[in-house]
């Protein structure tokens, strides 16, 4: 009897194991399709010659992050700016510079983006852009110092993931900017406006594997971003990132509890623009609202996804929650 329970038990965890596998692997990569994508315009008109300069700072692994710094005044905190999905730090050179007064403002390409990515759209394993962030505070950060972590998009769901994990207690503030909070969420909209594209197959059977600790497969590309050709085939096209891994899609964004990263927060400010095309900007205060009371929440009529970053009002929202550190 104990002999055929086993040989049945054996037998199940063989057609699961089966069945994840097959999940994986009988799920491809669409063709790409920027129908209904995000306004890039403004972020890729940006020129790499005028903006801040690269530098590498080094992680634990040997690994050159690259960054731009902007500012230096004293008693001023430091600000971590975080980037979204697909792009790098280019995004928020003119916001940090006109923040350079009030922050230290340090800027990376995350790890697996930008111009020196490693892999691109790829990470070693799940927490390793929490790792590099502790660590590039760790080198920057001035004794004594405020330090605060800015975020757009899934930068901003990065913010979050940070504040709820080991590194969490190194921040004083945080600033999120129209965040991804979870795909199941209610702010999402569908396929975040039809920027992305999930392989919902595949990361189904990537779960399960993970679940039973089997991590071989990670590096399998599990969301594609759908990039407007305009950028893919313009002068910063090389430094765009069109899809993500599983270990990199999974440290991108808040963990599957999601409200508990938030509840993690410490105090922040949230701002979303009222025109925003990839999430449902009135649902960020009665979602995180109810699971924390450290946070401020501005609407930003008419400003887009994309657009809430170089928004003038943003600039002087952010100017003055800096000032108060």
């Amino acid at each position: 009897m104990i002999i055929r329970t086993l040989q049945s038990l054996c037998i199940a965890a063989a057609l699961l194991l089966a069945l994840a596998i097959g999940l994986v692997f009988t799920r491809y990569p669409d063709q790409r399709d920027d129908a209904g994508s995000l306004d890039f315009s403004q972020l890729s008109d940006a020129d790499m010659e005028t903006a801040a300069a690269l530098q590498g700072v080094a992680m634990r692994d040997g690994y050159s992050l690259q960054v731009r710094t902007y500012g230096g005044a004293d008693d001023v905190p430091l600000l971590v700016m975080v980037h979204g999905s697909g792009w790098h730090g280019l995004q928020f050179d003119s916001l940090a510079d006109g923040l350079s007064e009030n922050a230290d403002v340090v800027v990376p390409d995350l790890r697996g983006h930008g111009t020196a990515p490693d892999r691109r759209g790829d990470v070693d394993y799940i927490g390793q852009l929490e790792d590099d962030l502790a660590d590039l505070i760790a080198t920057l950060a001035k004794p004594g110092q405020a330090v605060i972590m800015a975020g757009h998009s899934s930068g901003g769901g990065l913010v979050v993931r940070f504040a709820g994990g080991a590194h969490g207690h190194l921040l004083d503030g945080a600033v999120l900017m129209a965040p991804f909070l979870k795909y199941n969420a209610p702010t999402m909209r569908e396929n975040a406006g039809g920027w992305s594209n999930a392989l919902t197959r595949r990361i189904i059977g990537l779960n399960m594997l993970n679940g039973v600790g089997i991590t071989v497969l990670n590096d399998r590309p599990v969301v594609q971003l759908n990039m407007p050709e305009s950028v893919v085939s313009g002068p910063l096209g090389g430094t765009a990132t069109l899809s993500y891994s599983y270990r990199l899609n999974r440290s991108f964004a808040p963990r599957s509890d999601y409200l508990e990263d938030i509840a993690a927060l410490p105090r922040f400010i949230l701002l979303a623009g009222g025109a925003d095309e990839a999430f449902v900007s009135s649902q960020y205060a009665p979602t995180m609202g109810a699971v924390t009371d450290k946070g401020r929440f501005d609407m930003i009529l008419g400003a887009t996804h994309l657009g809430l970053v170089n928004d003038p009002r943003t600039l002087g929202i952010l100017k003055g929650f800096l000032d108060e550190y």
